[in-house]
C-alpha cells in the first residue's frame, strides 16, 4: 500500500523545513504519555497509523457506494431528459411490466392448493391415477358389503344360539312332563285300585278315562319332544354353516382390508373421494402454475424490451429501474426517489469528510507534531510507519 509514502517523503525533511498550520497543543491523553520511551513512542505512531488505515478503508468503501448513488442520480437525470414522444414508449413499457410483475406477484402471494411435493407426487401417478380411484371406490364398497354381511350372519347366528337355547328348554320340559305323567297315571291307577278293592267299587270306567288321558298326554309330549331334537339338529346344522359363511367372510374382509391398505399408502389418501379431490385440485393447480410460469415468460420478455429502451439513452444501470417502474410512470415518485438520494449522498459526503479530516487527518497531524516535537527520534518514527506500510 502506499498510502503513507507521502507523509514518509516528508518525515524525511528536517523539523525546520515542515509547515505547520496550528502549533502543538497537548492533550491530557499526551501528558500522561512517555515519548521517551521507545516502545510507548512504536505504539502510539502505530496506533495513529492504524487510524489513517481504517479511515483509508472506509473511504474507499464510502466513495464506492457515493459514485453508485450519484449514478443513480444521473440516470434520472438521463431519464428525465427524453423527449416526450420517445418518453410514451418507455412509460408504455414500464406500464407493462409493473402489471406483469403484480400479476407474477398475485400468482407468487396466493394460497397453494396443494405442496410440491404432493404436486410432485399426484404427477407421478397421473396416468394410474384413475384407475386407482376406480378401484378404491369398488374396494370401499366391497368392504361395505362384506361388513354389512357379517352384521346379517352375527344376527342371524345369535337367533339361531337363542333358538337353540329355547329348544334345549323344551326337549328338557318334555322330560319333567313325561315324568309327571308316568308319575300321576300310576297314583291314579293306585287310587283306583284302592276304591276298587277297599271299597268294592266299579272302577272301569275310571281304569279307560285315566288310560285315555294318560295315552293322550304322553302322545303330545312325545311328539314335541321329538319336534324339538329334529329341529334342535337344524338350528345345529345351520349355526355351523353360519360360522363356516362367516370364516369366509372374513377371510374375503381381511383381503379387502388388506388391499386398501395396500392403495391409501399407494397413493397417500384415506378414502376415494379423498384421492378424487386431490386429482382435482392437481388439475387447478397445474393450470394456476401454467398461467404463472406464462406470467414469468411474458415478464422477462418485458423487461428485457425495458432495458433495451434504457440502454439507448446511456443508463449506466438499467437493471435498477426494473423495479422502479412506478418512478418513470410517476413524476411525484421519481422526486422522492431523488430527494431520498441526494440525503444519501449527504451522509455520505459527511462521513466522508468525517473520515478524512477528522480521523486519517487528526491522526496524520499528530505523527507531524510528534516529530516536529521530538526530532531526535524521527528517523526512528519514519522506519516505524515504513515497517507498519510492508505489514499492510
Amino acid at each position: 500500500m502506499g498510502i503513507f509514502k507521502k507523509f514518509i517523503d516528508k518525515f524525511r525533511k528536517k523539523p525546520e523545513e515542515i509547515d505547520y498550520e496550528e502549533e502543538w497543543e497537548e492533550s491530557t491523553q499526551e501528558e500522561r504519555v512517555d515519548f521517551t520511551n521507545r516502545e510507548v513512542r512504536e505504539e502510539y505512531v502505530r496506533n495513529c497509523l492504524g487510524k489513517i488505515a481504517e479511515a483509508a478503508k472506509e473511504l474507499e468503501n464510502l466513495n464506492f457506494e457515493y459514485d453508485t448513488v450519484t449514478s443513480y442520480l444521473k440516470d434520472m437525470e438521463e431519464i428525465e431528459a427524453i423527449p416526450e414522444e420517445e418518453a410514451e414508449e418507455l412509460k408504455s413499457c414500464a406500464k407493462r411490466v409493473e402489471l406483469l410483475q403484480n400479476s407474477r406477484d398475485d400468482y407468487m402471494g396466493r394460497k397453494r392448493r396443494m405442496s410440491d411435493s404432493r404436486f410432485q407426487q399426484i404427477e407421478r401417478m397421473l396416468d394410474e391415477i384413475e384407475e386407482g380411484c376406480s378401484k378404491l371406490r369398488e374396494a370401499e364398497q366391497y368392504q361395505e358389503l362384506i361388513k354389512k354381511d357379517l352384521s346379517r350372519l352375527e344376527g342371524e347366528k345369535h337367533a339361531y344360539f337363542y333358538r337353540k337355547n329355547e329348544l334345549i328348554g323344551t326337549i328338557a320340559d318334555t322330560k319333567g312332563m313325561a315324568v309327571i305323567c308316568v308319575t300321576a297315571l300310576g297314583l291314579c291307577f293306585a287310587l283306583l285300585l284302592g276304591l276298587q278293592f277297599l271299597l268294592e267299587m266299579d272302577t272301569e270306567i275310571g281304569y279307560l278315562i285315566t288310560a285315555g288321558v294318560a295315552a293322550l298326554a304322553i302322545t303330545m309330549i312325545y311328539v314335541k319332544h321329538t319336534e324339538a331334537k329334529r329341529e334342535l339338529k337344524r338350528v345345529e346344522l345351520s349355526i355351523n354353516k353360519i360360522i363356516l359363511l362367516q370364516n369366509r367372510v372374513k377371510i374375503r374382509y381381511v383381503n379387502n382390508t388388506n388391499l386398501l391398505d395396500y392403495l391409501y399408502l399407494k397413493y397417500d389418501v384415506t378414502s376415494a373421494e379423498e384421492l378424487e379431490k386431490a386429482w382435482n385440485l392437481y388439475y387447478q393447480e397445474k393450470e394456476e402454475r401454467e398461467k404463472c410460469r406464462r406470467a414469468e415468460l411474458d415478464l422477462d420478455y418485458t423487461q428485457q424490451e425495458l432495458l433495451k429502451i434504457l440502454r439507448r439513452y446511456q443508463i449506466k444501470d438499467p437493471a435498477i429501474w426494473l423495479h422502479q417502474t412506478e418512478a418513470i410512470l410517476d413524476h411525484k415518485e421519481m422526486v422522492e426517489i431523488r430527494h431520498g438520494l441526494i440525503i444519501r449522498r449527504q451522509s455520505l459526503r459527511r462521513r466522508m469528510d468525517y473520515n478524512k479530516d477528522m480521523v486519517a487527518g487528526s491522526a496524520k497531524k499528530e505523527i507531524k507534531e510528534l516529530v516536529h516535537r521530538y526530532p531526535e527520534y524521527g528517523k526512528e518514527i519514519i522506519e516505524t510507519v515504513e515497517k507498519y506500510e510492508k505489514t499492510m
